[in-house]
């Protein structure tokens, strides 16, 4: 496990020292406070020397903080490997005028979190994440006497246990998110599957700098040509639309790692679709998304950016 406390408790610190030697941060807005997991991917995958968090309580703030140019880039949870996707965001992608630039797989590593000198019997009420908790079902099976209450992030619910002096009431959050708040781990590593990653995707306004067609971002620590692309369509009404569309992917060698429907809003029985293509050949990913057109409405690349490294 990587630690970041130094770098987090010191956050005011190393931005101040960044501006004296002449250095600019790069501003990163995440959902969440201080400690939370979106913070920890924000490192990863910027550095910890010149990163600034933009913390919010929602991940619509995210896309306000970028379009208002309140940061340079944002960095939102798409989907968990044991709670499934976070379905709002793939809309939120869609309506706003962000892009997707690249991509970072956190292992993720949930704690239950209390004022010092507790014990678990002692805990009634345990607050986090809606999907912290859905990771955690094992947990609350061991433990029915712990009622489990959704909250707005896990690193907030942490530090509502301290700025409230609550007792008998603890949070699901990361280590470091118990250090910053000085509270107490109770039970560590309380996830339902060990081997428990979310996905985040780096977020850029287009109206920002423009990227070259089939390049990955030249702000992101892996450069070099994209392989990985996001799209998402709606379907014509024919029969076997999606069967047609999925075909001419496989026709020109292109891997389907994640598809994802979404119910159309007002449009009865109709769906949105979002994909996300793997391909080693740009030109024959172009292609592709040439054929499909017919057979689809209202295509859009979410983004084209390199594979994203997996983190432990």
């Amino acid at each position: 496990m990587y630690i970041f406390t130094a770098i987090i408790s010191n956050q005011t610190k190393n931005t101040e020292m960044m501006n004296q030697s002449g250095a600019k941060p790069i501003r990163i807005a995440i959902q969440g406070g201080y400690g939370a997991f979106h913070e920890m991917a924000a490192f990863e995958y910027f550095g910890n020397d010149q990163v600034e968090i933009v913390p919010g309580r929602t991940f619509r703030q995210i896309f306000r903080n970028l379009a208002n140019q309140d940061a340079d880039y944002g960095i939102m949870a798409i989907e968990n490997m044991v709670a499934g996707s976070i379905i709002p965001n793939y809309k939120l992608l869609n309506d706003s005028n962000m892009r997707i630039i690249g991509e970072i797989y956190l292992r993720i590593k949930q704690n239950l979190i209390a004022m010092p000198g507790q014990s678990i019997d002692q805990i009634r009420e345990v607050y986090s994440h809606a999907m912290a908790l859905l990771q955690c079902q094992h947990f609350f099976e061991a433990h029915p006497h712990i009622r489990s209450l959704e909250s707005e992030d896990t690193a907030l619910s942490a530090r509502k246990i301290r700025k409230e002096q609550l007792w008998g009431v603890g949070a699901i959050a990361s280590d470091q998110a118990a250090e910053r708040y000085t509270l107490e781990i109770i039970e560590e590593s309380i996830e339902s599957n060990k081997m428990n990653y979310t996905r985040f995707l780096i977020l850029k306004d287009r109206n920002g700098e423009k990227q070259k067609q089939g390049e990955a971002d030249g702000s992101s620590p892996e450069q070099g040509r994209a392989n990985k692309s996001s799209i998402t369509f709606s379907l014509s009404h024919e029969i076997g639309s999606l069967s047609k569309v999925l075909s001419l992917f496989s026709f020109f060698h292109i891997n389907l790692s994640k598809i994802q429907s979404l119910p159309i809003i007002g449009k009865d029985w109709e769906y949105q679709f979002y994909v996300d293509l793997e391909f080693d050949d740009y030109t024959p990913y172009q292609q592709s998304l040439q054929a499909i057109q017919p057979f689809t409405r209202e295509l859009k690349i979410l983004g084209e950016y390199r594979r994203g490294r997996s983190i432990f």
